[in-house]
């Protein structure tokens, strides 16, 4: 796809209620015409549209029954007076149009745009416009429909869908709801998506992260409309660009007991991999000094591996006291699997009281065994050791991501950080951040290892946990991606992404935090 340049996006998030309410809030309150307010939203998506697509026609707008659909109508004139081959089909009847949509309808077709009554064209005349077309605009269903699309929406997204077709979303791709990233039934794939008025948090979370594409903002001048509407963010979006200034400066005399000892408790038989890519993913991520405890068998490996890291070989949970006693941060969990070894090694990292990562089967065994709550320790569940934390589904746990984690963060307090297309990291006081970024290439074995071991590393450097585990988050991310770029995302591996760790930090690196003469 044509890029553009980087858009930037505000840092809060907001529900579909509360983007509504300062939709209202404008009109209502600060006089602003309705439907001035529709034409600077199409203008806007407009401009994105051959910004993203130079030159690319015949354009297909696809239009509801709400302001959603006026948008998609305006979108059209704007074409139209552009001199592009543009055509609408009303999804929704135009003779149920009413209020600003039935003024830009109309105006769309003051404008010479040609209108097609949705039922009047049948399936293979619908989807032939959709393969002759250059670029679709989903303008279909706004924030104000929620549940299933219902029919014709339903069909129509399938079609577009199966099209193959690149689509720009209006406010948000249609079927998807704008405040959790759910949805309950199909909707539409965008590849770019185009919001207005305040960002809507499901664009970037769950299904929303899958399906809105290169997400644009566009404030259409209602600058700080949330603040000034009384309406309070559901989120906060931490992509690393923002976080990557917490890291502490590294002066010209630092030395490796300034940023943290991590040990690594991990690798129960079979499993030995998971410890061995946590505690090399720590040191990648800039921990002063990184300990490994795991099954005896797989010293040689770790070793071999990491040589700069400190292994020890354990058996028994009495072992690992010993261990214990000079680390700032422990990383409990991946592939300790459940047996009595994982038990005992968990136990002990508990009753040592020292700040922990607990992950992977530490989770399973948390789940079944019920320890008490703690403050000092961050959980990394995915949706499926969620669901375990919480007695639920899977299911139940994504079609509310942000109250999945934030129910976990009651019960076990500490901070919860849960896994998936658009990172959510509670922390039970506070507005909950989201963490932007990732690729289909994560989805392999031992991703979430890495990211505990960035944890560990970063808990041990940054003062704030709550700011250490976004930054971990978006670290870990941020490596994905680069690495992604550099080796394509089938068959990415994890310690590709740990290779790719140094490289984010380099670039992220600021001339203060080096205060000695050219040393690094």
């Amino acid at each position: 796809m044509p890029s553009v340049s980087e858009h930037s996006l505000p840092e809060a998030l907001y529900s579909a209620d509360s983007v509504r309410a300062m939709d209202r809030y404008l009109i209502e309150q600060q006089g602003v015409d309705g439907f001035e307010l529709m034409q600077t939203a199409a203008r806007s998506a407009f401009r994105h549209l051959v910004a993203f697509w130079p030159g690319a026609q015949p354009v297909l707008v696809l239009c509801g029954a709400g302001n959603n659909g006026g948008d998609g109508y305006l979108v059209a004139a704007n074409a139209k007076r552009h001199g592009i081959d543009v055509a609408c089909v009303a999804v929704a009847p135009t003779e149920k149009l009413t209020g600003d949509a039935r003024s830009a309808c109309q105006k769309a077709r003051a404008d010479g745009v040609e209108i097609l009554e949705g039922s009047a064209l049948s399936d293979a005349d619908l989807q032939a416009r959709m393969d002759s077309a250059a670029v679709v605009v989903d303008a279909m269903l706004g924030t104000g429909v929620t549940g299933a699309p219902r029919e014709p929406f339903a069909k129509v997204i399938g079609q577009l869908n199966h099209s193959g077709k690149p689509v720009l979303a209006v406010d948000l791709p249609s079927g998807l709801d704008a405040t959790t990233g759910a949805a309950t039934g199909d909707m539409v794939h965008a590849d770019v998506t185009v919001t207005f008025i305040g960002a809507k948090t499901g664009l970037f979370t769950g299904a929303g992260a899958g399906v809105c594409g290169q997400v644009m903002f566009e404030a259409l001048g209602a600058i700080n409309a949330g603040q000034q509407s009384g309406e309070m963010p559901l989120a906060e979006l931490y992509p690393w660009a923002r976080c990557q200034s917490w890291l502490p400066e590294r002066p010209a005399n630092a030395h490796k007991g300034m940023f943290g000892h991590v040990l690594v408790v991990a690798g129960d038989h079979g499993f030995g991999g998971a410890g061995i890519m946590a505690a090399e993913a720590a040191s990648r991520a800039g921990a002063g000094l990184v300990s490994l405890a795991t099954r005896p068998e797989y010293v040689t490996a770790a070793l071999a591996r990491c040589p700069s890291l400190m292994v020890r070989g354990v058996t028994h949970g009495s072992e690992l006291p010993a261990l214990l006693d000079k680390p700032d941060v422990v990383v409990c969990g991946p592939g300790i699997g459940q047996s009595s070894w994982g038990q005992q090694m968990l136990q002990q990292v508990i009753a040592s009281g020292k700040p922990r990562v607990l992950d992977a089967d530490a989770l399973n065994i948390m789940a079944d065994r019920a320890p008490a709550p703690a403050d000092n320790h961050v959980l990394t569940p995915h949706p499926g050791e969620a669901a375990r934390l919480l007695g639920c589904s899977v299911q139940e746990v994504e079609a509310d991501r942000m109250g999945a984690a934030a129910r976990i963060q009651k019960l076990w307090h500490g901070i919860v950080l849960l896994k998936g297309a658009g990172t959510v990291v509670a922390t039970g006081s506070g507005v909950p951040g989201i963490i932007p970024g990732g690729n289909p290439g994560m989805a392999t074995g031992g991703m979430g290892d890495v990211l505990s071991g960035i944890l560990g590393a970063f808990l041990g450097q940054i003062p704030s946990a709550r700011q250490a585990v976004m930054a971990s988050a978006a670290l870990h991310l941020a490596a994905a991606d680069e690495a992604g770029q550099n080796k394509g995302y089938m068959g990415l591996l994890p310690a590709d992404v740990i290779e790719a760790i140094p490289q984010v930090l380099a670039r992220s690196e600021r001339p203060e935090c080096f205060n000695g003469r050219g040393n690094r």
